[in-house]
């Protein structure tokens, strides 16, 4: 017992001679870290608002009555997510399915890193004596202890992909890339596409309100751990199937994936796969951010409708659009929106479908097209109540059982009324329509910048 003593006096002497703090209470020091906006977004300031129906509600919804909300600050997209933007995920999200299925292939042949042809692309942990301790210690007792075999292997990014079919470098390469293709049958006009079908993308989450109220209840940490698999390639067809009697076929065809297109915003989208975006942008992110030893950025995700609302007013109050109101023209006579004026008459704003993202001029939060181009979906799910009993400090509803979810904002295909800032829509979480995208956002670390209202500035 002696020695024990002697032992815990020697370390707590060792500890405190070495640390440099003088046995004072100066707090544990972390890596200095510094805010960094994220690329393609603004800041808004968080801050109180009225939230709700500021005019008459002439179409009597009455589902959004005026109460004082306040929200805290986040980083919003100054755009919708654009065409080019969602064809990034989807790229990695093709470019990671076909490298996995190679080092697959590679594993099940027993090719290794060091052979040539589909041994290029096996599993960069495969024979691999450049690996860390730790790195090992996973390899002999985690990876492939799992439902999923192949879980935590390390696939090779840094040798290029091979389209071209006459380059292939052996049999094997050519039957994983076969794989990836419709099959030739209903390939037409010679051109064999990618199987759309294939490309799904796999995420983790934790359901943490959830978590927060079952602490009691003898639960684990996993049982709140969420695994969604979603198809993330948009449905091009709502170009056809939104319209009947109408002829889009252009649009179906050529939209998403030319260029022309590339700064337009992305549709055809669900809920769903708008969730699965913020997650892999988060994934993509961070994925640099652990190459460089730098801190972890907290995640992208959808906004609250409150956030949205507060975003969208860009500071004023009570105002019907962001740009002020009551009117959707400006003292010019030009249409400050993207939406169908006149009873119809589409091209009377210079555009009959969507128009660039960037379009028009921004609100005071810099945040462009909040209302009009396309609606936008946001977290929280549709109740005509729920401004009744919704918390007045960043509220949100969000039901997992309730498969409404709530778009703002109005689209190229909307009338005025959608257009404002305080009407509510929804859609169900699992459809998509050729009017409705999304932006992201992402909590501001701190809670030091907030809208002075008395003053009208931002610090």
């Amino acid at each position: 017992m002696k020695k024990l003593i002697a032992l815990a006096a020697i370390v707590a002497f060792l500890f405190s001679c070495n640390s440099g703090d003088r046995g004072e209470l100066v707090g544990a020091k972390g890596k200095k870290w510094y805010p960094e906006k994220p690329y393609g977004m603004t800041l808004v300031p968080g801050g109180s608002f009225i939230m709700g129906k500021s005019d008459d509600d002439f179409v009597a919804v009455n589902d959004a009555p005026t109460k004082t909300v306040t929200v805290r600050s986040f980083y919003m997209d100054e755009t919708e997510i654009t065409n080019a933007e969602y064809r990034q995920f989807v790229e990695w999200v093709r470019d990671s399915t076909v490298r996995l299925k190679l080092a697959i292939l590679a594993d099940e042949v027993g090719a290794t890193p060091g052979d040539e042809g589909i041994g290029e692309f096996a599993f960069v942990d495969q024979e691999n004596e450049e690996m860390t301790a730790w790195e090992q210690y996973n390899y002999d007792n985690y990876y492939g202890m799992g439902e999923d075999f192949y879980a935590g292997r390390k696939i090779n990014s840094d040798i290029d992909l091979i389209w071209d079919t006459s380059e292939f470098p052996d049999e094997y390469y050519s039957e994983v890339m076969d794989t990836m293709y419709i099959p030739a049958e209903e390939a037409y006009n010679g051109q064999r596409t990618i199987d759309v079908s294939k490309l799904n993308f796999q995420y983790t989450y934790m359901d943490i309100q959830a978590a927060a109220r079952a602490k009691a209840q003898g639960k684990r940490r996993k049982d709140f751990i969420i695994k969604e698999e979603v198809n993330i390639y948009p449905d091009t067809t709502v170009w056809i199937k939104d319209f009947n009697y109408s002829y889009n076929e252009p649009m179906h065809n050529d939209y998403f994936w030319h260029e022309a297109y590339g700064d337009y915003p992305v549709v055809g989208v669900t809920w769903k796969q708008a969730k699965a975006f913020c997650a892999w942008r988060t994934l993509y992110k961070n994925a640099y951010q652990k190459s460089r030893r730098r801190q972890h950025v907290n995640q992208f995700r959808l906004p609250g409708e409150a956030e949205w609302e507060y975003a969208a007013r860009g500071g004023l109050e009570s105002a019907t659009y962001p740009w002020g109101g009551p009117y959707a023209k400006n003292d010019r006579g030009c249409f400050l929106a993207n939406f169908k004026p006149l009873r119809g008459d589409y091209a009377a704003d210079q555009a009959l479908y969507t128009v660039e993202a960037d379009a028009y001029e921004p609100n005071d939060f810099n945040l462009y097209n909040m209302s009009g181009n396309v609606s936008e979906w946001v977290a929280s799910s549709y109740d005509p109540g729920s401004y009744e009993y919704s918390s007045t400090m960043n509220p949100n509803v969000n039901d997992k059982e309730n498969m409404r979810k709530v778009v703002r904002g109005g689209s190229w295909k909307d009338v005025a009324y959608f257009l404002q800032v305080s009407t509510r829509d929804y859609e169900y979480a699992d459809s998509a329509r050729s009017y409705i995208g999304f932006r992201t956002v992402q909590d501001y670390m701190g809670t030091d910048v907030v809208l002075n209202e008395k003053f009208g500035d931002a610090r």
